[in-house]
């Protein structure tokens, strides 16, 4: 029966890390690389419907956004975010898809003005807001498409206090699409979005037919509009006023670059260079957004001249789902109907492509930080935490699209600030004088909007603030659990190194840590002569010297090349760079037990100062106690006392 058991657990095991080896315990030359890509990637026309399922299906709810932000003065503030749209954000993506090929968007640009902890702060600050914007998206959407379905006149009845059941259902449903894989998405976002713009193309004539047919209702808007706001540039000026409540408009840009990596390249594009690649996401992040704008105008404008203003209030039939009430209003009963299906199943889908956002941030920084279990770079283990918290965000909203549209708004507008931010360096790097003011204004008008909508609705900073919190929490314990870790990747030896070792090999290997200081011939000196006091070692042993600095201790994982260099003609040095001076040794030692067949010794002596500092300095700093350190390090890392690498402490 245990047997059964445990068969049981190991297929679980395998199957939710599938793809991933076990990178918590085995030695530096046991960790994985990067996994390659499962495919060769995908039309960017293709992979644009899979953006799109974020980007388009906003016309689900962003009239009604609209024409509750600005009333009669919705069509004027659509065209504001036009332009917008059009001058400002998709220039800032289409550069940030040139920075950051392989899907980290600003973040990665960001990511490389700053090290050491302020860095990763920064980052993870980031990630909280990438975080919100992902997760909002994921419950927002389910969200609304829950009422197109409640809202439904065949349904409403049946269904009317059931939409928390349903929308944690669709959250869940995403979930489980994740979990069986996702190789079919793209293909299932191409049939979701070819349909629902067709079936908005028919609502859009079918609402500017009746605009054309009934005259007097651009008459009494125009009237309307002019005895309220009197000209035209008092128009203009509340217009951009009441712009950043049209964010959520701006959504789909940064979901764009998150799925760049499906995208098609050329056949000589290589890694470092992905010129088909770039130029594929360029033509779908342009395409997308003339699209949508073409359609927000148009929609925009016939949702306020035909949908009378008291049913956008909440509780009003237009409330969340403007298009379906015409469609419903004009089109008869059973075209709203399958309005409503293909609005619901691409709100639905529009989950899908936040979660591979998701899945294609979060694992390129945490689990590369130490900020997250060496499991998070595995899809199925991922999509259950985030679809936890999915349904965490649902219970906490209520499922009410209202309410979280100021959190969606804040991380959307968080990240394309940051993004207009990271290019107006990059240009000024490049020596692009034009450009770099280009995108300073750019940058000012969405901070200016950033500000504003933080200030009107503050709920959204204060739920970004929560995931950063918990983001910035998890992390740091997540780091704390992998302390004592074997974090280095691989250890290379150049020549010189590799020629002490294959010497002192022939005798006993034996090692001396050493904190380098004037590196003069007394301090080497004076070293040996208290090794062999401390420890009473005979005096025809004799030793290597290790010598660690440290360069980025906030770094987690890295690569060691260890050097050989003799000094003052006598003395044989091997020289190491790296976070953690433990580690370093750690998989210094058992590299040379590998390769040399030898149990190695080292020879350290204890750290002066409190335990806990000392602890602290090695967490924060990548130093500390040392010796203590080093010797858990090779615990964790080698089970078998027998073949363990001999620690001396004097």
């Amino acid at each position: 029966m245990a047997t059964t058991e445990h068969a049981r657990t190991s297929r679980l095991r395998a199957w939710m890390l599938e793809g991933l080896s076990d990178m918590g315990k085995g030695r530096p030359a046991q960790r994985p690389v990067e996994p390659e890509p499962a495919h060769k990637g995908q039309r960017w026309w293709r992979v644009m419907c899979l953006t799109g399922v974020d980007y388009f299906s906003t016309l689900g709810y962003q009239p009604g956004i609209a024409a509750l932000a600005a009333g009669l003065l919705s069509p004027v503030a659509t065209i504001v975010l036009v332009i917008v749209t059009l001058a400002g954000a998709l220039p800032v993506y289409r550069r940030v898809a040139e920075e950051s090929p392989r899907g980290e968007g600003s973040i990665a640009m960001l990511e490389r003005l700053l090290s050491f902890w302020k860095g990763k702060l920064f980052v993870l600050t980031l990630l909280g807001f990438a975080a919100t914007d992902f997760l909002i998206t994921i419950t927002l959407s389910a969200a609304d498409a829950s009422t197109h379905l409640v809202e439904n006149p065949h349904l409403t009845d049946a269904l009317h206090d059931k939409q928390m059941l349903i929308t944690l259902v669709l959250v869940a449903l995403l979930g489980a699409v994740f979990l069986k894989g996702f190789l079919e998405a793209i293909g299932v976002a191409v049939v979701l979005v070819g349909i629902y713009l067709g079936l908005n193309v028919v609502v859009v004539i079918s609402g500017l037919w009746h605009v054309l047919t009934e005259g007097h209702v651009v008459t009494d808007w125009t009237t309307a509009l002019t005895a309220e706001h009197g000209n035209v540039f008092a128009m203009v000026g509340v217009a951009l006023l009441v712009f950043p409540k049209l964010a959520l408009g701006l959504s789909g840009f940064e979901t764009g670059v998150a799925v760049m990596p499906h995208v098609e390249g050329d056949a000589t594009d290589t890694e470092e260079k992905p010129t088909g690649r770039i130029r594929g996401t360029k033509k779908l992040l342009t395409t997308a957004a003339v699209i949508m704008s073409v359609f927000l105008i148009a929609t925009s404008f016939i949702t306020t001249v035909l949908i009378p203003e008291k049913e956008f209030e909440s509780g009003g039939q237009a409330n969340g789902r403007a298009l379906a009430y015409l469609a419903h209003e004009y089109l008869g009963n059973a075209f709203g109907t399958v309005y409503d299906v293909s609005t619901i199943a691409i709100l639905w889908f529009a989950g899908a492509s936040a979660m591979a956002g998701l899945l294609n941030l979060m694992p390129r920084y945490l689990p590369r930080y130490g900020m997250a279990p060496h499991w998070a770079r595995a899809v199925r283990p991922m999509v259950i935490v985030f679809t936890l918290v999915a349904f965490l965000v649902t219970w906490i909203f209520d499922a009410d699209v209202d309410a979280q549209g100021g959190a969606y708004a804040t991380g959307v507008l968080v990240l394309i600030s940051s993004a207009a931010i990271a290019v107006t360096i990059a240009a000024r790097k490049a020596g692009q004088r034009n450009w770099t003011i280009a995108f300073a204004v750019i940058s000012a008008v969405f901070l200016y909007t950033t500000v504003v909508n933080v200030i009107e609705r503050p709920d959204g900073v204060k739920i970004g603030a929560c995931f950063i919190a918990g983001i910035i929490l998890v992390s740091f314990l997540s780091r704390l659990a992998r302390a004592f870790e074997l974090r280095v990747t691989s250890v290379t030896l150049d020549d010189m190194a590799e020629r002490f070792v294959r010497d002192i090999a022939s005798r006993r290997i034996r090692f001396i840590a050493n904190e380098p200081d004037n590196r003069d011939k007394a301090e080497y000196r004076e070293k040996i002569e208290q090794i062999r006091q401390d420890n009473d070692v005979p005096s025809q042993e004799d030793f290597v010297f290790v010598e660690v600095t440290v360069l980025d201790a906030s770094e987690f994982e890295s690569k060691l090349t260890v050097r050989g260099e003799v000094l003052h003609n006598r003395y044989r040095v091997l020289t190491l760079e790296s976070s953690s001076v433990p580690n370093a040794l750690a998989a210094l030692l058992l590299h040379v037990r590998d390769t040399t067949g030898c149990t190695p010794h080292i020879y350290f002596e204890w750290t002066e100062g409190n335990p806990f500092t000392n602890f602290l300095r090695f967490f924060l700093f990548g130093q500390g106690e040392v010796a203590p350190v080093t010797r858990e390090v090779l615990r964790e890392a080698e089970p078998d006392r027998t073949r363990r690498p001999r620690i001396h402490v004097g």
